[in-house]
């Protein structure tokens, strides 16, 4: 059972000032080869999943960026931790499964 989510808006500082669309879409492919179940939102992403390894998932996006040649990067992230009952974007999402 997972026990936290996890919402990130990743923010890189581009070379160049290039657009950072290629860079989200790379924090993404990030998220989808973690295998975590998640949700992308037109300002972040949420995943699910245990806590430490939803960090390191956001740790590997900041360490891609300055890969691809970012010199900063500013990550909003939110927590939703709940050892007890776990953690369930659908159970969250139940009245809204549309965002609606």
């Amino acid at each position: 059972m997972a026990n936290a989510l996890v919402s990130i808006q990743i923010l890189p500082t581009t070379p160049g000032g290039e657009s950072v669309l290629p860079y989200v879409d790379r924090a993404i492919d990030i998220i989808k080869a973690a295998g975590v179940p998640y949700r992308v939102a037109p300002l972040e992403t949420t995943m699910e999943g245990e806590l430490s390894s939803l960090l390191g998932v956001v740790q590997q996006m900041s360490e891609a960026m300055a890969e691809m040649g970012c010199p900063s990067v500013i990550s909003q992230v939110k927590i939703y931790y709940n050892p007890v009952n776990g953690a369930s974007m659908g159970r969250l999402l139940e009245k809204y499964p549309d965002g609606q």
